[in-house]
């Protein structure tokens, strides 16, 4: 098995909204902002190679935003998904599984693309089923006022009328190897991935822990839409999480890729940072 981390660009985020209620002077020390109080965030993917097997784990924005849409969201795509695939020798037609850890725009919007420059839409991965969470699809569906402005139906509604798009109802293991852990703190049914392997176990978090700093069990993103529900599936996830030395792989975390973890008087805490790239 091998794995890495794709880049797909850079998503400059409102630094109280990432840190919830830690006040800025504690963050700002951690994660710089501009004068609009902008940090910014790592749009970061994963791709698994396993055997005949090519599994991305999420895939970005994608390029359908317009200029505007792309300076409203305050998206730079410095570089692409296809980019950094091709930089693997990796095409889109070589994925056979896209893993989306939840259907926000900023994780699930390189799913789809204009064709040829026209508005009809095409499936990215074409020859890729598409797993989500039973969960996270009936809340795309069925938004909540606060969430609806993440979900764009041009993102996901081709890929279920495809008819690649599978759903997961429970935790456990979709491939050998690899395992679905569901949280409903961010949103509901956010998909975490634990991948294995002979050095260990790397955890994609997605947005159930999107930086090193959020380790921390009180450092609680406003984006999240149940906080007291967040701060219980991290401590008894962390507690697992420290005792069996996973390692984390940080989606959105400009600085930080990866880090281990450490038991402190004070509860569980990041230990070493370093690149995904630095395990094997």
């Amino acid at each position: 098995m091998q794995i890495y981390s794709i880049e797909t660009g850079i998503l400059k985020c409102d630094g109280g909204a990432m840190f919830g209620v830690v006040p800025k002077f504690m963050w700002s020390k951690k994660y710089p902002v501009d004068d609009n109080n902008l940090c910014d965030c790592a749009l970061r993917s994963m791709l698994i190679v396993d055997g005949d097997r090519r599994i991305l784990i999420d895939n970005g924005v994608g390029d359908k935003l317009s200029e505007a849409e792309a300076s409203n969201h305050n998206y730079i795509a410095d570089i692409s998904l296809k980019a950094s695939l091709s930089k693997l020798g990796v095409d889109f037609e070589d994925i056979t599984d896209v893993i989306l850890t939840h259907l926000h725009f900023d994780h699930c919007g390189g799913s789809t693309r204009y064709k040829n420059g026209t508005r009809e839409l095409e499936l990215v991965f074409p020859n890729a089923t598409h797993w989500v969470s039973k969960a996270q699809w009936e809340n795309y569906l069925n938004p909540n006022v606060r969430e609806k402005d993440s979900y764009y139906p041009e993102n996901m509604m081709p890929v279920f009328e495809s008819g690649k798009l599978k759903f997961i109802e429970k935790d456990g293991e979709l491939f050998p190897n690899v395992e679905i852990r569901i949280f409903n703190g961010h949103t509901t049914g956010l998909m975490a991935v634990l991948v294995k392997n002979d050095d260990g176990t790397i955890v994609f978090t997605a947005d159930f822990i999107p930086t090193m700093a959020n380790v921390n069990v009180k450092w609680i993103a406003a984006y999240d839409l149940f906080p007291t529900i967040v701060l219980e599936e991290k401590q008894a996830f962390l507690k697992e999480a420290v005792e069996k030395n996973y390692t984390l792989f940080f989606q959105h975390d400009i600085q930080n890729e990866c880090c281990s973890l450490k038991q402190t008087e004070r509860g569980v805490k990041p230990g070493n940072s370093f690149s995904l790239k630095s395990l094997f």
